[in-house]
């Protein structure tokens, strides 16, 4: 009776461990099954445009920009006014009004600004190029001590000295999946912070929105990055 009631208890026991363990890795999910979400996600999205904040230590920046797949990127400042950076796929351009100057470069689209990487083509190049981890867990945490705006924050780490960031830190709604900020950090400790609100998805924004032409009496400097 006695060996009969113990092997009861034993395999209610090892039932009651089994179940857990089971749950337990259902609810589980892996920061790099998490990105492919986001990163999936955004391949779903034909054009968006949002508000966009940047931070350059002491330096603020405010801009609206606007994306359309595949690589189409604008970005109008309100401050500085008037400046705008146009990427449609080959080339890169920059107004630059205080200087009255016009910079172009033929670049890869990974390498049009930090905007970038708030699409799929930039999220599936981090993933390739960063390993990917969670900055405090799964769960949801505030966006920061100023809102109450749940993310899942990430955290990705590059593999090699090649790529232009050490770390970028992600936090991503955790009801839209839609990115609010990027923090990106330069080999030599500098760091861009983009904050991005008011997201319009899907809107149709026709191929010209991407056409800029710049004022005539500007002077145009090109191959920008390569001049010394």
């Amino acid at each position: 009776m006695l060996n009969k009631k113990y092997a009861s208890l034993c395999a209610a026991a090892f039932f009651s461990i089994c179940f857990c363990a089971s749950v337990f890795a259902q609810t589980i999910t892996t920061a790099g099954d998490y990105f492919k979400t986001v990163s999936d996600f955004y391949a779903t999205i034909r054009d968006y445009e949002a508000d966009m904040n940047i931070s350059m230590g002491s330096r603020q920046m405010k801009a609206r920009v606007s994306f359309k797949r595949p690589d189409l990127l604008r970005i109008d400042f309100s401050t500085p006014a008037e400046q705008v950076v146009l990427f449609n796929g080959d080339l890169l351009t920059i107004y630059l009004p205080g200087s009255s100057a016009v910079l172009q470069q033929s670049v890869q689209s990974s390498s049009a600004g930090g905007a970038s990487l708030a699409t799929s083509q930039g999220l599936s190049l981090m993933s390739r190029y960063y390993t990917i981890k969670y900055e405090t867990g799964q769960d949801p945490v505030a966006l920061d001590n100023t809102s109450d705006e749940q993310v899942i924050k990430l955290v990705l780490d590059r593999r090699n000295t090649t790529e232009a960031f050490r770390s970028i830190r992600i936090a991503v709604n955790s009801e839209t999946k839609l990115i609010r900020r990027i923090s990106a950090t330069t080999p030599q400790g500098t760091e861009y912070v983009f904050t991005f609100s008011d997201y319009k998805l899907n809107q149709g924004i026709p191929d010209q929105r991407f056409i800029y032409d710049p004022p005539s009496s500007a002077n145009v400097y090109n191959n920008f990055l390569l001049s010394e």
